[in-house]
């Protein structure tokens, strides 16, 4: 018959190891540093009826209460926008784009401003050509959120990283202006 000793013996051991699994697990991995970091902005002018000219973007779909004309009040809850937002690499409106930001945004939130985007940086410049394509949830009462790179092509071929996306300006439901800080961490070049 065993003793006592004997039977505790295993199970301290097992113990032992399993705490020492855990704890593997818990740590945080060590920082990496992105391959290549970058910064845009992007500028979206919302059609409301009577800027067709200057529009960049347009509801493309709206609850029943709302019109593709203006947003859904409270909240924009089920309004879909398409858009093809120039980017450049300063905040000026005016300035030369280096590129098209074009995809689209559901807002998904009833009770808070809140969306969807999946969308890609098509760049064609001299500095830049190939594309950036991202998809994520935009909690937009934060200062910052960030988004997923899930790929590019060309300059940015199977990139992926995190971009970091920063309310720079808004003027009502009509114009909105994005930082975008993109860390990649994987980069083929």
């Amino acid at each position: 018959m065993a003793t006592s000793t004997q039977l505790v013996t295993p199970l301290i051991i097992s113990l032992c190891l399993l705490i020492s699994a855990t704890a593997a697990y818990s740590r945080k991995p060590h920082p990496r540093r992105p391959c290549q970091e970058l910064v845009f902005y992007f500028h979206d002018v919302l059609f409301n009826g009577h800027n067709y000219k200057n529009a960049t973007a347009a509801i493309i779909g709206s609850p029943q209460w709302g019109n593709k004309t203006a947003l859904a009040a409270p909240s924009n809850f089920g309004d879909i926008a398409v858009f093809d937002d120039p980017i450049t690499l300063d905040n000026n409106f005016n300035s030369p784009p280096v590129g098209r930001a074009q995809g689209m945004y559901l807002y998904d939130q009833k009770s808070v401003f809140s969306a969807w985007l999946g969308f890609s940086f098509l760049f064609n410049s001299t500095e830049y050509v190939g594309t950036l394509n991202f998809a994520g949830a935009d909690q937009m009462m934060n200062k910052t959120r960030d988004i997923s790179v899930i790929g590019g092509t060309g300059d940015f071929f199977m990139a992926r990283g995190v971009a970091t996306l920063m309310t720079d300006a808004f003027e009502g439901d009509v114009y909105f202006r994005l930082r975008v800080d993109v860390k990649l961490y994987e980069c083929w070049y």
